[in-house]
């Protein structure tokens, strides 16, 4: 083989995006010397977005504390480009489920508020283009809490001010903009969601996100009438349709957010990241393109990174390979277009051991080995 392009999204828990990419070239190149290797760690707009595209394009890290799901004091990190124009954000740095551990999810309480501390510290250093991945909330409150730290007012029919959480959308009456920062008019911010489900109804944001996020039966039916109030007056005040939006629904209604209240373009996280790192251009020619992630399976086609990779990889005509550390439904993403998919597990450990980084190290960098070997000896 004479190209070989590994394009994986992170092993959650066990490998970073960019460690899964060093392990792979090491196993091409005892097997295929002579080949050249085209590395791209890749991410689709929720955890490791960041570190990705800051391996593409540099920049610096900036850490600054925000209020986190709860309300407690968080660091949150995020990528502002070196002439301090753009930034790349992750709201799950602020918002995220896994600041919260499983009894502390609650999306009547949980708030977007952090989210919208990241956007104003990046504005203040003179930032006009955002970029915000938006994957992995722990909450349900339709970005207010993210607005309310942007200048909104939220009140309520007596005209007291509601502090923007799940539980808060039901009450919701009026809206306030007079106290909005006014160099949000400037940013032109870019929304990376991988899922197109609308704000409201069987297919929206409570009724299928909630409840890994803590809720139950009537907490779901609770924030579903709040989103469905909440965007009521959205279409009263702003004249903005948000409830079928496609996408809307996407992060507990922080979708509906950024449409509405910043006119953000909302776009397919994958589609971001593989146009921002020049995928298309860095595949030319190539003889392979090996992908993986921690767990795949149906899902994986739903907008995912290697769903991405196989539909830029179908346009060229290049054999896609997955490896995983789970795999399911094989025979369905074979029919998708996959050449293969491979489990990296050698046997039956504990999960512990299945996800530590030295076991997952070493049974990745033995399956891609073999995966190269048949190659070999079958050209």
């Amino acid at each position: 083989m004479n190209k070989i392009v590994v394009a994986p999204d992170s092993f959650k828990g066990s490998l970073s995006a960019s460690e899964a990419v060093d392990l792979c070239r090491n196993a091409i190149s005892e097997v295929f010397p002579a080949a050249e290797i085209v590395g791209l760690p890749l991410a689709d707009g929720g955890e490791g977005t960041v570190e990705v595209l800051r391996n593409s394009f540099g920049g610096n890290i900036i850490e600054l504390e925000v209020e986190g799901p709860l309300g407690e004091n968080i660091v949150a990190r995020y990528l502002l480009s070196s002439d301090c124009r753009d930034a790349v954000m992750e709201m799950a740095q602020a918002a995220g489920l896994c600041l919260l551990l499983p009894d502390k999810r609650n999306p009547l309480l949980t708030s977007t508020y952090g989210v919208g501390e990241m956007i104003l510290d990046a504005i203040g250093r003179g930032c006009r283009k955002i970029f915000m991945g938006i994957g992995g909330s722990a909450t349900n409150d339709c970005g207010m809490g993210m607005l309310r730290a942007l200048g909104f007012r939220f009140l309520d029919k007596n005209g007291n001010e509601l502090l923007g959480r799940g539980k808060d959308l039901e009450c919701v009456d009026k809206i306030d903009s007079q106290y909005v920062d006014p160099k949000i008019k400037d940013v032109e911010f870019v929304v990376a969601c991988d899922v197109d489900n609308p704000l409201v109804g069987e297919r929206g944001a409570s009724f299928v996100f909630a409840p890994q996020k803590g809720a139950d039966h009537d907490t779901v039916l609770r924030l579903e009438n709040g989103m469905r109030n909440f965007a009521g007056v959205v279409k009263n005040e702003l004249g903005k349709d948000v409830a079928e939006m496609p996408g809307a629904g996407a992060a507990g209604g922080l979708g509906a957010a950024f449409a509405a209240f910043l006119g953000a373009r909302l776009q397919s996280g994958i589609d971001m990241v593989l146009d921002a790192v020049g995928f298309d251009k860095k595949i030319k020619g190539a003889d392979l393109i090996l992908t993986g992630e921690g767990s795949v399976d149906r899902q994986s086609l739903m907008g995912k990174v290697l769903s991405g990779v196989l539909k830029r990889a179908k346009n060229q005509n290049i054999p896609v390979v997955a490896v995983s550390g789970q795999v399911k439904d094989s025979e369905e993403l074979n029919r998708a277009g996959f050449a293969a998919v491979f489990p990296i597990e050698s046997g039956s450990v504990s999960l512990e051991t299945a996800m530590s980084k030295s076991y997952a190290s070493a049974n990745l960098v033995r399956t891609i080995r073999q995966i190269l070997n048949l190659l070999k000896n079958i050209r």
